[in-house]
């Protein structure tokens, strides 16, 4: 394993973050996409990474770490290889999916926020994927699932247990 603190970008991924910086008024701007890129290349968001892009955007180092720290969509450890959020907005709370975190947990053996010890699957929970009209809805990495029942929810979970890559990509 690498020690966090030897962590650096790519020169490909500095690249990115040069162009985004390019693309907005500000600098600033640019922070939410740059992290973007940083989770894309290690799976989470490290902290000496979140400095490159500070340097790169000319910002302040606490201002890409507030920016990481408050929205949920940026990890702060590394996660499974497939990251399954339940929606626990207001329609998908009606419509059962807090009975399927609790499902999940039970059948993965993880907490909220955990990660199987396989490095497989984490799950977690997100606050809104604004999908009220098809409650309750999960997402797999970046992939929605709608109106999603606790039997199609094992099915999810045991698919992914054996899968190599996201069987719900839609390129």
């Amino acid at each position: 394993m690498v020690e966090e603190s030897n962590l650096k970008l790519t020169g490909e991924s500095r690249q990115k973050i040069v162009a985004l910086k390019q693309l907005y008024p500000s600098p600033r701007s640019a922070v939410l996409p740059a992290l973007h890129v940083v989770q894309e290349q290690f799976g989470y968001v490290p902290v000496p990474p979140m400095a490159e892009v500070a340097d790169i955007l000319e910002i302040l180092h606490g201002e890409v770490e507030q920016v990481a720290t408050f929205y949920r969509m940026y990890h702060q450890q590394p996660v499974g290889k497939f990251v399954v959020k339940v929606c626990d907005s207001i329609s998908c709370y009606l419509r059962g999916s807090d009975e399927l975190l609790a499902q999940g947990q039970q059948k993965l053996g993880v907490k909220c926020g955990g990660t199987t010890p396989d490095g497989q699957i984490t799950l977690d929970k997100i606050e809104c994927l604004a999908a009220c009209g098809n409650a309750p809805c999960i997402q797999v990495n970046d992939e929605f699932i709608y109106d999603v029942t606790p039997a199609q929810f094992d099915a999810v979970l045991d698919e992914l247990k054996r899968a190599k890559k996201n069987p719900y990509f839609v390129p």
